[in-house]
C-alpha cells in the first residue's frame, strides 16, 4: 500500500470514529454501564466521569479572557489560573505559550480551562508544566509538551505535563494532549503520610481524581531528568483514592501506563496502551520509603484494556508488582497482542520477589460513576477516534501519534527533536462570544468546524 493510500486509510478511520466524539455524544455503547446519576446533581459537563464527575469547577464565576501568549502579566493565562474566586477560562488568542522552564501552579480552587473555546489551533504550552493544588478543577482540550528545554542530558529539569498534588480533590482532566515530559506525563502525586493513620492518609492525599480521554505519549528517556531514564506514562502516588483513568492512550511510555505506588486505589478502564517499553500496567509499595509505617493495601481494577506491543516493547507484562504491599486486584477483558498479532488474555508478569499477598477479587466493585465500559474489541477504534485535545482539531503531533499507533510504527524517543521539535503555530485572534455556548459546561451550542484529518 503507497503512502497517500495508508493516510487515505487512517484519514477515513478517523472520520468513521469521529462520530463517537464523547464532547459532541453523552455516550459510547455499553457492555455495562455504572449507577445512574443522583437527581438534581449536576455534571461537570456532559459525559464528565468518575468520583469528579459533579464537580462544579469555575461554574457561575467570572469568564476570564486569555487575550496573549506570553508567560504572564496581563490577560495571559498564568494571570487567569491565578484569580481567586469561581472562574473559567476561555481564549481569544490560538497558538503556543512558552513558559520558558516553569511551572504553572493552580492553589485558587473552583476552576475550568475550557481550552474547546479557543481559536484554531487551539492552546499548547512549551517548556514547563501545570500543577493541580487546589480542588474543583476542570482541565479540557489544552496540550501540554513539557520537552527538554534546551537543557542538558540529566540537568535535573524535571517536569510533569500535568500533575495533583496535596490538596487537588475533585479534579478532572479530559481530553487534553500531553507529551514529551521529562517527569510523567499526567500524574496525581501527593504527601504520603499527612496524618496519624490510614484513614487521615487516604483523605488527605489527592482523591477524587479522572484522567479522561487524553493522549499520554512519548515520555522523554534519556533526558533532562536527574536520574537518567524517564519515559513514563502516569504515576499514581501513595495514598491517592478514587482515581479513574479511562478511554486514554498511552504511547512510546518506557513504563508506568500507569504506575499505582502504595495504598493507591482506582480503576484503569478501556485505555490503549501502544508500545510500552517493559511493562504497562504495575502496583509498587517502595518499602523504603515506610520504614516506621505500616503498609497500607492498594487496590487497582483493571478492565476493558488493551495493550499492543510495538517497536520499542522488550517483553508483554500487563500487570506486574515492583515491590512490596498486599493489594486488591480484579482483571477482567484485557486484550494483549504481540508484536506478531498473537494474542493473550488478561496476561500478567511476575508479582514480586516480597511476600505479597494478590488478592483477586472475585467480582468488580462498582464502575465509577457515569462510565460506560466498552468490551476489549471496541477499544482501540474508539480511544482513536475520540482521545486528546480537540479532536475535531488535531495538530500534527497527535495526528502522527495516533497514525503510528494505527499503523504499529513509532519508538520511544529521547528528546522532542527527534520528532519534529516543539510547534511552531502562527499567533490566531477571535473574540469570544459567550452566547455560543452553555456557559455552565462550556459545552458549545452550535456546532464546531472539524478540521480535515488529512491536512
Amino acid at each position: 500500500m503507497g503512502m497517500q493510500d495508508r493516510w487515505q486509510e487512517v484519514g477515513e478511520r478517523l472520520r468513521r470514529g469521529l462520530i463517537c466524539l464523547a464532547f459532541l455524544l453523552p455516550a459510547l455503547p455499553a457492555a455495562a454501564a455504572a449507577q445512574a446519576p443522583a437527581a438534581g446533581e449536576a455534571l461537570a459537563f456532559p459525559g464528565a466521569q468518575g468520583w469528579a464527575a459533579h464537580t462544579p469547577g469555575g461554574r457561575g464565576g467570572k469568564i476570564l479572557r486569555v487575550t496573549t501568549l506570553a508567560t504572564d502579566g496581563p490577560g495571559s493565562f498564568a494571570e487567569a489560573i491565578a484569580t481567586p474566586g469561581p472562574r473559567t477560562v476561555v481564549f481569544e488568542v490560538g497558538g503556543v505559550i512558552d513558559l520558558g522552564r516553569k511551572e504553572l501552579k493552580i492553589t485558587e480552587p473552583n476552576l475550568t480551562i475550557a481550552g474547546q473555546a479557543a481559536p484554531q489551533p487551539g492552546i499548547t504550552l512549551i517548556r514547563g508544566g501545570l500543577i493541580v493544588a487546589a480542588h474543583d478543577v476542570v482541565i479540557r482540550h489544552i496540550r501540554i509538551r513539557p520537552g527538554e528545554a534546551g537543557a542538558a542530558k540529566m540537568a535535573g529539569l524535571d517536569f510533569d505535563a500535568i500533575s495533583t498534588v496535596r490538596g487537588a480533590r475533585d479534579v478532572i482532566v479530559d481530553h487534553c494532549s500531553l507529551t514529551w515530559a521529562t517527569d510523567e506525563n499526567l500524574s496525581a502525586s501527593s504527601t504520603r503520610f499527612a496524618g496519624e493513620s490510614e484513614r487521615e492518609w487516604l483523605q488527605n492525599a489527592s482523591r477524587r481524581i479522572t484522567f479522561s480521554n487524553n493522549i499520554i505519549a512519548e515520555g522523554l528517556a534519556h533526558s533532562t531528568h536527574g536520574k537518567g531514564e524517564h519515559s513514563k506514562g502516569s504515576l499514581i502516588h501513595d495514598h491517592v483514592n478514587d482515581i479513574v483513568i479511562v478511554g486514554n492512550l498511552y504511547a512510546h511510555n518506557y513504563e508506568r501506563n500507569p504506575l499505582f505506588k502504595g495504598g493507591a486505589r482506582g480503576q484503569v478502564l478501556n485505555n490503549l496502551i501502544y508500545n510500552p517499553g517493559q511493562r504497562a500496567t504495575q502496583y509498587n509499595l517502595i518499602a523504603e520509603e515506610w520504614i516506621g509505617h505500616p503498609y497500607s493495601k492498594g487496590q487497582m481494577v483493571l478492565r476493558g484494556n488493551v495493550m499492543r506491543a510495538g517497536p520499542s516493547t522488550e517483553d508483554l507484562a500487563f500487570f506486574m508488582i515492583g515491590g512490596s504491599g498486599d493489594i486488591d486486584l480484579y482483571t477482567e477483558d484485557n486484550l494483549l497482542v504481540d508484536r506478531v498479532g498473537r494474542q493473550k488474555i488478561d496476561a500478567r508478569g511476575s508479582y514480586t520477589t516480597a511476600p505479597v499477598q494478590v488478592n483477586m477479587l472475585r467480582s468488580p466493585p462498582a464502575l465509577p460513576f457515569g462510565v460506560t465500559l466498552l468490551p476489549a474489541s471496541q477499544v482501540q477504534d474508539a480511544v482513536v477516534a475520540n482521545a486528546g485535545a480537540r479532536p475535531w482539531d488535531r495538530d500534527d503531533i497527535d495526528r502522527r501519534i495516533l497514525a503510528d499507533t494505527i499503523e504499529g510504527r513509532g519508538a520511544i524517543i529521547d528528546s522532542e527533536q527527534q520528532v519534529g521539535g516543539y510547534p511552531k503555530q502562527q499567533e490566531t485572534r477571535q473574540a469570544f462570544v459567550a452566547e455560543d455556548w452553555d456557559l455552565d459546561t462550556m459545552e458549545p451550542l452550535k456546532p464546531l468546524k472539524r478540521r480535515d484529518p488529512l491536512r
